[in-house]
């Protein structure tokens, strides 16, 4: 601020802007938000002046920019912390009139303008954070569809209306976290849109990025076609997070009992998926196990059928070689006929060297039959181990379940519970304050009981004066 007051006392244009931008930004620079446990606590910095000085100030002990990305990172923390806890204790979907909700993306609206770089154009000066957003669509695939569909919305005419539809798109699809760490990622890209001091330049973005994971539990229905995002004012409302101071410590224990269980219930829903996806991966291994069993059965078949055929074809070839012998000794009676002999020998070798080629593939099949069914008994061994597995994780997941709805109960009794001590302190504050309020009525008429006992002592002594 110091390096932008004016040598003379003498305003100039400049210096009436950078006063009205000052006084707009009032809720960032004249206030410094810390946060206090689990509230937020605005202290007034006295020493920076919205008005030009008439001197120039020679030293700045406080930086107006850190100071807002210090504020805007509080307020973002503070915006989603009490978003996922009033969602959670909501529980159900969250939609477009959740009040913070609608905090929360005011919130966001007002980290990603701060240190946006202005740029002319035809129309005038345009200052908006969606040419950071249309980034992601370059980097992350994924946001590709999102980004589509802003552009397809037919409401929107404005660049600053895209940005907003863009942030509850990716709130919805759960990667709201991962679009703003690919962008903050890339800080050579962003510095076309953002001064060097901006907060998505720091390091207050990438710790507002890692905060945005914790959203992922939320889920949220938002209907953007009858929202007129292109003309709404983004205000902060302080009066959401400002401490209250009474009944912080009244609810700790009842909030503590509902987070560890809110705990266990997240757990027991981790757990259920993992079960449900090794369910499916052990039904799906089944499944291959029947198809190959059935496909072992149909190959056993037709090994069946040619070994039934090779049997049948060493009998052919048995009766064959006792014709062949038959014939041979017909052969031998008649000496004459030399010829025949030695042709019915050369037959009689061939036979029998088919007939040993037919026995040793008889040997082979078999050998190959006795090894399919021995695979097929521990195909079939194997499918019945897997189906027992899958039948003790069913009964698993049966108890999960019941275990999950155990919780669920014993969350809605400990909200009870908290709601009712919560009535009962309340209650218990009236009866202090009415006693409080009697105890100084019985002490006031304890003072007028002993100014009167002083009086009636002095009137007595004056009595025995006399």
């Amino acid at each position: 601020m110091s390096d932008l007051t004016p040598q003379s006392e003498t305003p100039t244009p400049t210096t009436d802007k950078i006063t009205q931008a000052a006084r707009e930004t009032i809720y960032l620079c004249n206030f410094r938000v810390s946060v206090d446990g689990d509230w937020l606590c605005l202290r007034e910095l006295n020493d920076i002046s919205l008005t030009p000085d008439p001197e120039p100030a020679h030293e700045d002990p406080k930086d107006p920019i850190a100071i807002e990305r210090l504020n805007l990172m509080n307020m973002a923390k503070l915006s989603i912390k009490g978003l996922i806890e009033s969602a959670l204790n909501l529980g159900r979907t969250l939609d477009s009139d959740y009040a913070p909700l609608q905090q929360f993306f005011v919130v966001m609206e007002h980290c990603l303008k701060h240190g946006l770089k202005t740029k002319k154009t035809f129309l005038g000066q345009n200052k908006s954070f969606w040419g950071a957003l249309e980034l992601v669509e370059k980097l992350n695939p994924e946001a590709g569809e999102i980004t589509a569909s802003v552009k397809d919305l037919p409401g929107l005419k404005t660049p600053l209306g895209r940005g907003r539809a863009w942030l509850r798109l990716a709130l919805m699809q759960k990667k709201l976290s991962d679009y703003m760490k690919t962008i903050i990622n890339r800080k050579d890209l962003l510095s076309e849109f953002y001064e060097p001091n901006a907060l998505m330049m720091e390091e207050e973005g990438a710790v507002i990025a890692g905060l945005l994971v914790g959203l992922n539990v939320i889920d949220a229905n938002l209907c953007m076609k009858g929202e007129d995002l292109d003309s709404q004012v983004g205000v902060i409302d302080f009066s959401m997070y400002l401490k209250d101071g009474g009944n912080t410590s009244k609810s700790a224990e009842g909030d503590g009992q509902i987070t560890a269980i809110l705990d266990q219930k997240n757990y027991l829903e981790e757990l259920n998926r993992h079960l449900s996806a090794s369910v499916y991966n052990l039904q799906a291994k089944s499944d291959a196990l029947e198809k190959s069993n059935a496909r072992l059965t149909e190959e056993l078949a037709v090994v069946n059928n040619r070994f039934i055929t090779l049997q049948e074809e060493v009998e052919r070839v048995k009766e064959e070689s006792s014709h062949q012998l038959e014939s041979r000794k017909a052969v031998r009676s008649d000496s004459a006929n030399g010829q025949a002999l030695g042709e019915t020998r050369k037959q009689l070798k061939e036979e029998t060297q088919l007939r040993l080629d037919v026995e040793k593939e008889l040997e082979v099949q078999i050998g190959i039959k006795q090894e399919m069914e021995l695979s097929m008994k521990m195909l079939e061994k194997d499918v019945c181990e897997k189906q027992d597995a899958l039948v003790e994780l069913r009964l698993q997941l049966d108890d999960m379940r019941a275990i999950h709805l155990q919780l669920s109960h014993k969350a809605q009794s400990a909200e009870v519970s908290s709601k009712q001590k919560s009535e009962a302190i309340s209650r218990l504050e009236e009866k202090i304050n009415q006693m409080s309020g009697t105890i100084k009525q019985l002490e006031a008429s304890d003072m007028d009981l002993i100014k009167q006992a002083r009086s009636l002592n002095l009137a007595a002594g004056k009595v025995l004066q006399l």
